[in-house]
């Protein structure tokens, strides 16, 4: 037996919620399915060392996080700004905060609170009817939604569809990037699925040495460098960590894209490491060319330059006894040391997921030209962003842009 609804929501991350929200505002009543035992997973994980809702830099810069999707999602990012985001996080009762770093927080930093008032807000009668354990499987041959459930396979009838499965990162949370073969079989096209804001493993690994003593320690106050084969540039500042198989943090996150699709095209990726970037290179060779007497190169390094520990760890990992021992070489290694990668983490431990629905396939209104009434949001869609509060921000514009590509076509469609 079909079901028949006005509209399905499938996927209860920020994007399927926020398009719940708009369509309920608007005096819909939603049916909203998910395959994990409750909503909002993954969402409840980003906040656990403090929920980045948003930034507070500039419209413009923020648009440019966006990079070769930036036209479409600064559309959207029109209709639900960061000051947007800002003023539904307090509508809910929760106050946000700018953070040193210019990112936007709740107040009290944590994320179950915000769910919390959220779903309160979505359960009020008339509004959200959520349906758990529901793992979307397609459409039937009626044109129906499947889903299996706890109480068997269950088809629905909807006038109107919204998309928001996530992309294909932390699968345990539901997002797992199951819907694209589902897509796929109604031709609609799709970018592969990629990882993102990822670690990476170094060429050949670290040595057992390094790996036992210095996996798992941060690199601080550092730099990066890279320029890709097809002349595309990062230079930043910033921290990141060493691994057991390689790198990962903040700053490699930020060069992630430009390094992952170097090493799909070159099968290999190589970044320079500024050691002391607030250090010129003439005031380094100076120092390691200093006399040092009886101490050994390390004490000198840690002397005259503060080099030590993990710093000076990878000099020695990196950098064979002769290019140690000549004091040219080893000045422009601490200023610019090669790291060659060779493979980015795997899909399901990065942060996020870029690849997804192509928007050329979509209407404005993130409507399948194809399939009128089905739209799509979130993760799902081919566009990536670097953490900071981008990935967020745009999930959450997306579902708003969806929610009124939704009542558009309700309003417009002949009623059955």
């Amino acid at each position: 037996m079909t079901q028949e609804i006005p509209v399905a929501i499938v996927g209860g991350g920020p994007a399927g919620l926020m398009a719940a929200q708009m369509l309920t505002k608007a005096g819909h009543a939603v049916e909203l399915y998910d395959a994990m035992p409750s909503v909002g997973r993954k969402f409840l994980l980003a906040g656990k060392g403090g929920l980045n809702l948003t930034h507070s830099e500039d419209a413009d810069r923020f648009a440019g996080r966006y990079g070769a999707r930036r036209a479409v999602i600064e559309q959207m990012l029109k209709d639900f700004s960061a000051s947007d985001l800002r003023n539904w996080a307090l509508d809910l009762g929760v106050e946000t905060i700018v953070g040193t770093s210019g990112r936007v927080f709740p107040k009290d930093m944590k994320a179950a609170p915000l769910l919390r008032a959220w779903l309160q807000r979505l359960r009020r009668p008339g509004c959200v009817q959520f349906h758990m354990r529901h793992r979307w499987l397609g459409w039937n041959d009626a044109g129906a939604l499947l889903f299996e459930s706890p109480q068997g396979e269950v088809a629905v009838k909807a006038r109107a569809v919204v998309l928001a499965l996530g992309g294909g990162s932390w699968a345990r949370l539901g997002s797992n990037g199951a819907w694209v073969p589902l897509l796929a079989a109604k031709g609609i096209a799709v970018a592969p699925l990629l990882p993102a804001n990822c670690g990476f493993d170094l060429q050949g690994g670290w040595s057992p040495f390094f790996n036992a003593k210095f996996a798992g320690q941060p690199f601080k106050s550092v730099a990066i460098t890279f320029t890709s084969s097809q002349g595309q540039s990062f230079s930043r500042k910033g921290e990141f960590v060493a691994t057991q198989t390689g790198v990962e943090g903040s700053l490699v996150y930020s060069a992630s894209a430009l390094l992952r699709d170097e090493i799909v095209r070159k099968g290999r990726a190589t970044l320079h490491l500024d050691l002391l970037p607030d250090m010129p290179l003439e005031k380094v060779l100076a120092e390691v060319s200093h006399p040092r007497g009886s101490r050994s190169l390390s004490s000198h390094m840690k002397s005259r330059l503060h080099l030590d520990g993990i710093k000076s760890a990878i000099l020695h990992e990196l950098l064979d006894k002769a290019a140690i021992a000549d004091p040219v070489q080893l000045a422009n290694a601490i200023k610019a040391l090669p790291i060659q990668l060779q493979a980015a983490r795997p899909i399901d431990e990065a942060i996020s997921s870029a690849g997804g629905v192509l928007f050329e396939v979509l209407s404005n209104d993130l409507m399948f030209e194809q399939m009128p009434g089905v739209f799509c949001a979130g993760e799902m869609l081919d566009w990536e962003a670097p953490t900071g509060g981008y990935l967020l921000q745009a999930s959450m514009a997306s579902g708003v842009r969806a929610a009124q590509g939704v009542l558009k076509f309700l309003n417009s469609a002949p009623q059955n």
